[in-house]
């Protein structure tokens, strides 16, 4: 059996802020929406953003589950300055700073973030990784 990863999906406790931080602070396209979902391009991966309270139900599972959920996702991006931007934007639309960026010791540089719902995202650039994004 191959996999691939195909969807992210986050679940939101406000759809509109959510969709509003990855469309103008991360700069994704968006790609369709309706009263439940968002879904966003993010390379050959989609975003999708799901009410929580939906996804919770969907899931069938509990839902009151807080705190730091042992993983982070990761955007390269096209420059050290470009890690420098992203971390910049990311508080006017409702997300926070966690790490300022700092040079690697392996090389590149890299910071953290989270998005209005606390989920926690690296932002990175390495000079060797195959992908560089645009900036």
């Amino acid at each position: 059996m191959t996999l691939q990863l195909s969807y992210i999906t986050l679940g939101v406790a406000d759809l509109a802020r959510a969709a509003r931080f990855y469309g103008q602070a991360l700069g994704l396209e968006r790609l369709k929406a309706n009263d439940e979902l968002v879904f966003f391009a993010l390379g050959s991966v989609r975003l999708a953003l799901y009410r929580r309270t939906l996804l919770v139900a969907d899931a069938g599972i509990d839902g009151s589950g807080d705190g730091f959920g042992g993983s982070a996702l990761s955007v390269n991006v096209a420059s050290a300055a470009a890690v420098e931007q992203l971390l910049q934007r990311v508080p006017r639309y409702g997300g926070q700073r966690v790490k300022a960026a700092s040079c690697l010791p392996w090389g590149g540089y890299r910071g953290y973030f989270t998005d209005p719902d606390g989920f926690l995202w690296e932002a990175a650039w390495h000079p060797d990784y195959a992908f560089h994004a645009e900036e």
